[in-house]
């Protein structure tokens, strides 16, 4: 995996303009680009892994959080456009989901260079209604047990009042940006879409996975994983072999 060493504030590691093709990849709620650092690290040396990293986590703890799609996407596309050159795809995963297709149609909107691929996981189709977890209204010990319902939060951070303490503002932009997203209507990308829709992610059922297919006009794909919300990471191997494929072709 080969990294460039020009970065910027979303790009804490560079946009890899060496790769061939480029995997701009968001996010869950409460994580950062290093979520993706080791998960990248076995995909062929030709895709650059490129782990976005928004504000309020890690590089970027003291800004505060987004709490809404529009302004996240916005902001972001904006740096993508003066700096990501060549071919890139986008990938996101629960939160992140979300926020890159939002970001596809932001690219869109202001005329810049479009993904060749869009990979989802762990998110419903934006069309889908998603429900309400509330952060902002729970106690520490209700933030608790929604992290542990969840799931991929350490038990010694959901232990740790003072931890949730401080995770607690971010937690509750990241869920918001999910949880309380709008979906607009518009016409579907023209690039292709795959999807990674885990047996047992009571998040998001392989239905309201397979509905991403009502937002591209290209081709789509379906790749079914074993295990919960978090299987895009437990089963890396499956998933890079899939992405590797789709961006061969592309």
């Amino acid at each position: 995996m080969r990294m460039h060493t020009t970065t910027t504030p979303w790009l804490p590691f560079g946009p890899a303009d060496e790769a061939d093709v480029r995997l701009l990849c968001l996010p869950h709620s409460g994580a950062g680009a290093s979520a993706y650092r080791a998960w990248g690290a076995d995909l062929p040396d030709w895709i650059g892994v490129c782990p976005i990293q928004p504000p309020g986590r890690e590089t970027r703890r003291q800004e505060t959080p987004f709490s809404e799609v529009g302004p996240l996407v916005s902001a972001l596309a904006r740096d993508i456009a003066a700096t990501v050159k060549g071919p890139y795809a986008v990938l996101g995963h629960s939160t992140g989901a979300i926020c890159a297709f939002e970001l596809c149609r932001e690219l869109r909107r202001i005329g810049a260079l479009q993904p060749v691929h869009l990979f989802i996981a762990g998110r419903r189709a934006p069309q889908v209604e998603e429900h309400s977890s509330r952060l902002g209204e729970l106690t520490l010990d209700e933030l608790a047990e929604v992290l542990r319902l969840h799931g991929g939060t350490p038990d010694w951070v959901v232990n740790d009042p003072a931890m949730l303490r401080m995770l607690h503002p971010l937690l509750t932009a990241d869920f918001a940006v999910s949880e309380e997203y709008a979906y607009t209507p518009e016409p579907p990308l023209d690039l292709p879409i795959s999807v990674f829709a885990a047996s047992d992610d009571h998040r998001a059922t392989t239905a309201q996975l397979a509905a991403w297919e009502e937002q591209t006009t290209g081709a789509f794909t379906l790749h079914p994983l074993e295990g919960d919300h978090f299987a895009l990471f437990t089963h890396a191997s499956a998933v890079h072999r899939a992405i590797a494929e789709a961006l061969r072709a592309a």
